[in-house]
């Protein structure tokens, strides 16, 4: 063969190899994922899963949307800016039933809400219901109209009289030792050890049967009726993502995080993962069973329950309409979870 009809030849290849790369590049559908806060460990899954090609392994292009404090990406789910938004945690998705938003959950990362109270070390307590004995309770408006109406029905000793605003600063907390404070469980105790110089004590939430899950993946009703294929993709990827965070070289996926927030530490980065780990709020739960992401209408059931002894939520909204259980609880990924 002459050395121009190889070359000939191997131009032809090289173009065929370039050319299935691009139709296979085209091939992508493209997505976005947009979260309801700043960058952060606690969103670690889903950068993982860009950043090791998961996504695209699965045939979809994401992009991840960053929240923070005057982001409004809801609205871009609604406007179908974006395909995917994070929904906080199930008193969203019952406002949204009650509004007639047309959403739905399709999978719960977080099996445990991360809201925490927090005490000083020197508080005797050691129970969720000790809490009730401190004078003062640092809580802000949002929690004191769900959480803390919950925390005076499951625990009568809780009262009003007890409540300070939270200004999202530790540093009232810090100069009253007979007092607790929100926050949330990989973030505010971090800060209080930094600055404060103390370890305090941690009651999450959760434990305490404040049971909904957290960290939800929400779409439009109407998107996940047209693209089932899409939204089963996504969930999977994002469901390995977060086994390969947690228990996998989660570098990559950390330098993501910083680049897209870079006031993130690594310390916090680290303390943020070893509490999700510690305290199961990932991989605890229904997870346990059916491999992380897990949501069922059994869940929602029990904490629409609580939520509407408590008065937060009326008792006419249909809570079945919350959650599709078609995508998750299929114990995806189980297999990269050491044993």
């Amino acid at each position: 063969m002459s050395a121009f009809r190889k070359t000939i030849i191997g131009f032809a290849a090289g173009a065929a190899v370039l050319a299935a790369g691009q139709a296979q590049a085209q091939a992508l559908d493209v997505v976005s994922f947009a979260t309801n806060w700043l960058a952060q460990a606690e969103h670690g899954g889903f950068y993982q899963a860009v950043a090791d090609g998961t996504y695209e392994k699965h045939g979809l292009n994401v992009t991840i949307v960053q929240g923070g404090p005057t982001a409004a990406n809801q609205a871009l789910l609604m406007a179908d800016k974006v395909q995917f938004y994070m929904q906080g945690n199930l008193l969203g998705s019952f406002s949204a039933v009650e509004q007639d938003v047309p959403v739905v959950e399709v999978a719960a990362i977080f099996q445990k809400d991360p809201q925490v109270l927090i005490a000083h070390p020197e508080f005797a307590g050691t129970a969720f219901a000790d809490l009730a004995n401190l004078p003062t309770l640092f809580i802000a408006p949002d929690l004191f109209t769900s959480g803390f109406q919950w925390m005076k029905s499951a625990y009568p000793g809780f009262k009003d009289e007890q409540i300070k605003p939270y200004n999202f600063s530790p540093a009232p907390f810090l100069a009253d030792k007979e007092s607790a404070q929100q926050g949330y469980l990989t973030s505010e105790p971090y800060a209080i050890e930094q600055e404060g110089g103390i370890v305090p004590k941690v009651f999450l939430m959760a434990d305490a049967g404040f049971d909904t899950p957290s960290t939800m993946i929400e779409a439009k009703q109407d998107y996940v009726a047209a693209n089932p294929d899409i939204v089963q993709r996504f969930v999977d990827a994002s469901i390995i993502g977060w086994y390969n965070y947690l228990y996998g070289d989660n570098k990559a996926a950390n330098e993501l995080i910083k680049a897209d927030n870079p006031e993130i530490t690594d310390g916090q980065i680290e303390f943020s993962i070893a509490k999700m780990k510690e305290y199961g709020l990932v991989d605890s739960g229904a997870a346990a069973e059916g491999g992380i992401g897990c949501l069922s209408r059994d869940q929602v059931k029990s904490f629409f329950d609580k939520m509407v002894a408590a008065k937060v939520v009326k008792a006419e909204i249909d809570y079945t309409k919350v959650v599709s259980d078609q995508f998750a609880c299929k114990k995806v990924g189980m297999e990269l979870k050491p044993q």
